[in-house]
C-alpha cells in the first residue's frame, strides 16, 4: 500500500486539532489491564481506553471526515520515559503531524521528543 500525503488546508488542520482534543477530553485513560484484564487489547473506545485506543478512534473519526486511510498511520514510539506508546501520525504535504492522548497540541513528529519505533 502506497502512503498518501494529504494537503492540509486551514479547515483540515482545524479538523485534526478538533478530533485530537475531543477524543482526549471524551475518553478516560485506563490501562488494558484495568479494563480487560490483559496486557494488550486494541479496540475503538467509547468511554475509556489506553494510548492505542485513542489513536484508533482518532483514525476512525478522521476517515469518517474523508481523510484517506493511507495518510493515517498507527505509530509506536518510545515516550519521554522510554516506555512504549502509540500515537496517530497524519501524513501531509506540510509534514507528519502527531495526534497524541498525552497532549491536546498537535505537533510535527520531530517536535514530540519521542523515539519512533514503527508505523
Amino acid at each position: 500500500m502506497e502512503e498518501q500525503r494529504f494537503t492540509v488546508s486551514p479547515e483540515r488542520m482545524r479538523e485534526i486539532d478538533a478530533v485530537n482534543g475531543n477524543v482526549n477530553r471524551d475518553i478516560e485513560p485506563v490501562t488494558d489491564s484495568e479494563s480487560y484484564g490483559v496486557a494488550e487489547y486494541w479496540t475503538i473506545p467509547t468511554t475509556r481506553g489506553d494510548c492505542e485506543d485513542y489513536a484508533l478512534l482518532k483514525r476512525k473519526l478522521l476517515m469518517a471526515r474523508g481523510w484517506p486511510a493511507s495518510a493515517l498511520l498507527m505509530t509506536v514510539v518510545r515516550d519521554e520515559k522510554g516506555e512504549g506508546h502509540a500515537v496517530l501520525t497524519v501524513r501531509t504535504v506540510q509534514g507528519d503531524f502527531i495526534l497524541d492522548n498525552k497532549t491536546s497540541e498537535v505537533k510535527l513528529w520531530n517536535q514530540t521528543g519521542y523515539e519512533y519505533v514503527m508505523r
